[in-house]
């Protein structure tokens, strides 16, 4: 078993499940537009590229014209409903605590750096991750699947690649992790492993069924 000194995790479908209140906001704004609403499903398949992204692809399915003013206004909407449903996924904080004297961890998302801190703050989580090893998508580094983001945590953490290891939910995530290259271990859990293609995993890559397991691999 590799010794992971470093564990770098994905936010949404990794550390929270905040599919609901995404899914709200958008089909709030697409509503406002005359649009149908979308499954919650769909849209949490849309989440992991950043807002841009996931308000390009909502308005793509909701066959609608997208105003100028798309993205500003979903990020109105969501902001003020980040946690009207949003919760850590069960064994989130106890998977945490425990691996704070393990390892140093990390959040690397590529949702905004403003709510990102705030979700983490709400849940009592920011404490598990110092303030330069939060990296959101809307900072000086590209988005994933980018590594940058993720190997100047490993440069602020002095940790090399070989004893890193991402977290995350999603194609988004892997992609990242190889790119890096980072050993990625996959949340299966996650709304965003939908769609995974698994014959993409290798036997170096790991893969969790609840955040508790994760236990299992970081073990130093």
């Amino acid at each position: 078993m590799p010794d992971f000194r470093l564990v770098v995790f994905d936010l949404d479908g990794t550390l929270i499940d905040s599919k609901r209140d995404l899914a709200n906001a958008v089909n709030a704004l697409l509503v406002e537009c005359g649009a149908a609403p979308l499954p919650d499903d769909e849209v949490g398949r849309m989440v992991g590229d950043g807002a841009a992204t996931l308000i390009a692809r909502a308005f793509d399915a909701g066959r609608v014209a997208r105003p100028a003013d798309a993205l500003e206004r979903f990020l109105a909407i969501y902001n003020g409903h980040l946690t009207d449903f949003t919760r850590p996924y069960a064994g989130v904080p106890e998977m945490l605590a425990a691996l704070h004297g393990r390892a140093t961890l990390a959040v690397l998302t590529n949702k905004p750096g403003a709510p990102t801190r705030r979700l983490l703050d709400h849940f009592s989580l920011s404490a598990y991750f110092a303030p330069p090893l939060v990296v959101g998508g809307d900072g000086p580094f590209a988005r994933k699947p980018d590594p940058t983001g993720l190997r100047h945590i490993m440069q602020a953490a002095s940790v090399n690649e070989t004893a890193t290891i991402l977290v995350g939910d999603s194609l988004i995530d892997w992609r990242t992790a190889r790119a890096a290259p980072t050993t990625i271990c996959m949340a299966r859990y996650g709304f965003g492993f939908v769609g995974f293609p698994t014959d993409h995993l290798d036997g170096g890559d790991f893969t969790i069924d609840a955040p508790s397991e994760l236990l299992r691999v970081v073990t130093n």
